[in-house]
Protein backbone atom coordinates (compact mmCIF):
# COMPACT_ATOMS: atom_id res chain seq x y z
CA UNK A 1 0.00 0.00 0.00
CA UNK A 2 1.43 3.36 -0.47
CA UNK A 3 -1.33 5.50 1.15
CA UNK A 4 -2.21 5.94 4.71
CA UNK A 5 -5.20 3.97 6.12
CA UNK A 6 -7.72 2.25 8.95
CA UNK A 7 -9.11 -0.93 9.28
CA UNK A 8 -11.38 -1.39 11.85
CA UNK A 9 -9.66 -4.24 13.63
CA UNK A 10 -12.63 -6.20 15.27
CA UNK A 11 -14.77 -6.82 12.22
CA UNK A 12 -11.92 -7.16 9.34
CA UNK A 13 -12.29 -10.33 7.16
CA UNK A 14 -9.23 -12.93 7.73
CA UNK A 15 -7.72 -15.89 5.51
CA UNK A 16 -7.30 -19.35 7.21
CA UNK A 17 -3.41 -19.61 7.96
CA UNK A 18 -3.60 -23.39 8.58
CA UNK A 19 -0.69 -24.47 11.70
CA UNK A 20 1.74 -26.91 11.33
CA UNK A 21 0.00 -29.69 13.56
CA UNK A 22 3.73 -30.34 15.33
CA UNK A 23 2.46 -27.18 16.92
CA UNK A 24 -0.86 -27.92 18.34
CA UNK A 25 -0.57 -29.17 21.68
CA UNK A 26 -4.48 -29.33 22.64
CA UNK A 27 -7.69 -29.04 21.08
CA UNK A 28 -8.26 -27.99 17.83
CA UNK A 29 -6.89 -24.53 17.47
CA UNK A 30 -7.82 -22.34 13.93
CA UNK A 31 -5.49 -19.28 13.09
CA UNK A 32 -6.32 -16.92 10.72
CA UNK A 33 -5.10 -13.42 9.45
CA UNK A 34 -4.76 -10.83 6.99
CA UNK A 35 -1.07 -8.87 6.17
CA UNK A 36 -2.30 -4.95 6.02
CA UNK A 37 1.13 -3.54 5.22
CA UNK A 38 4.15 -4.93 4.59
CA UNK A 39 7.66 -2.96 3.53
CA UNK A 40 9.28 -3.16 0.66
CA UNK A 41 12.08 -5.20 1.69
CA UNK A 42 9.52 -7.46 3.58
CA UNK A 43 11.23 -6.66 7.14
CA UNK A 44 8.40 -5.33 8.90
CA UNK A 45 4.80 -6.73 8.68
CA UNK A 46 1.89 -4.96 10.31
CA UNK A 47 -1.51 -6.96 10.37
CA UNK A 48 -4.07 -9.09 12.26
CA UNK A 49 -4.47 -12.09 13.42
CA UNK A 50 -7.00 -14.48 15.34
CA UNK A 51 -6.60 -18.10 17.15
CA UNK A 52 -9.37 -19.63 18.29
CA UNK A 53 -9.15 -22.26 21.77
CA UNK A 54 -6.75 -24.49 22.47
CA UNK A 55 -2.66 -24.85 23.31
CA UNK A 56 0.10 -24.52 20.77
CA UNK A 57 3.67 -23.60 20.34
CA UNK A 58 5.50 -21.06 18.71
CA UNK A 59 9.04 -19.64 18.01
CA UNK A 60 8.49 -15.60 18.19
CA UNK A 61 9.75 -13.16 15.59
CA UNK A 62 10.52 -9.48 17.08
CA UNK A 63 6.83 -8.47 17.83
CA UNK A 64 4.76 -6.08 19.52
CA UNK A 65 0.96 -6.60 19.71
CA UNK A 66 -2.11 -5.46 20.78
CA UNK A 67 -5.08 -7.92 22.24
CA UNK A 68 -8.37 -6.51 20.87
CA UNK A 69 -10.64 -9.12 22.57
CA UNK A 70 -10.39 -13.24 23.62
CA UNK A 71 -7.32 -14.15 25.87
CA UNK A 72 -4.46 -16.21 26.60
CA UNK A 73 -1.39 -16.88 28.62
CA UNK A 74 2.00 -17.11 27.26
CA UNK A 75 4.28 -18.96 28.85
CA UNK A 76 7.97 -17.91 27.84
CA UNK A 77 10.38 -20.75 28.21
CA UNK A 78 12.87 -19.45 30.19
CA UNK A 79 11.31 -16.39 30.95
CA UNK A 80 8.27 -15.06 32.14
CA UNK A 81 4.71 -15.88 32.20
CA UNK A 82 2.39 -13.26 30.33
CA UNK A 83 -1.61 -13.17 30.71
CA UNK A 84 -2.69 -10.79 27.67
CA UNK A 85 -6.53 -9.81 27.57
CA UNK A 86 -8.28 -6.80 25.57
CA UNK A 87 -6.64 -3.68 25.78
CA UNK A 88 -3.52 -5.43 26.96
CA UNK A 89 -0.06 -4.31 24.72
CA UNK A 90 2.69 -6.92 24.68
CA UNK A 91 6.10 -7.71 23.03
CA UNK A 92 7.87 -10.73 22.38
CA UNK A 93 11.41 -11.16 21.16
CA UNK A 94 12.91 -12.57 18.02
CA UNK A 95 13.70 -16.38 18.97
CA UNK A 96 11.24 -16.56 22.24
CA UNK A 97 10.12 -20.41 22.21
CA UNK A 98 6.28 -19.73 23.10
CA UNK A 99 3.16 -21.54 24.44
CA UNK A 100 0.05 -20.46 23.94
CA UNK A 101 -3.03 -21.34 26.00
CA UNK A 102 -5.73 -19.73 24.31
CA UNK A 103 -8.76 -19.23 26.94
CA UNK A 104 -10.96 -16.86 24.69
CA UNK A 105 -10.61 -16.16 20.65
CA UNK A 106 -8.01 -14.09 20.38
CA UNK A 107 -7.83 -11.16 18.03
CA UNK A 108 -4.65 -8.97 18.04
CA UNK A 109 -3.06 -6.69 15.75
CA UNK A 110 0.26 -6.59 15.58
CA UNK A 111 4.07 -5.41 14.00
CA UNK A 112 6.88 -7.38 13.04
CA UNK A 113 10.34 -6.75 12.25
CA UNK A 114 12.15 -9.37 10.75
Amino acid sequence: MTHSFVVHIPDAGLEPEPLDPAQIVSGTPEVTGKVVWESEDGRQVRGIWQITPGVVTDTEANELFVVVSGSATIEIEGGPTLHVGPGDMAVLREGDRTTWTVHETLRKAYAISL
